[in-house]
């Protein structure tokens, strides 16, 4: 497994509460986004597995809503506890990068 997959796999949880946290979506609409911010293609075996998790914690909520085009749709929408981990997730990612950056790109 490359370096770049163990740490998306890592922060994978992160990436999805803050486009969660932004506006509600839907599956696929969540891969696109993630696809959109840099991130390249996250297979729904992998994102669909993070969403379970998260609703589990109660992170995240679900519910399905008709769509214009097709079946229902389930969207997912952050809770209140998932504000308050994603905060903690972000506190820790700074306090991790941003020494980490300074040593790798130490010249």
């Amino acid at each position: 497994m490359s370096m770049r997959t163990q740490l998306l796999k890592g922060l994978l949880d992160a990436c999805v509460l803050s486009i969660i946290k932004e506006k509600e979506v839907y599956g696929y609409e969540l891969s696109q986004k993630l696809l959109d911010s840099g991130l390249g293609n996250i297979s729904e075996g992998t994102i669909y597995p993070v969403l379970l998790r998260l609703q589990k914690k109660n992170l995240i909520t679900s519910e399905m809503r008709a769509s214009d085009v097709g079946p229902k749709r389930k969207y997912y929408f952050i809770t209140p506890e998932g504000e308050e981990e994603l905060e903690n997730m972000v506190e820790e990612w700074n306090s991790i990068v941003k020494p980490i950056t300074n040593l790798i790109n130490k010249e």
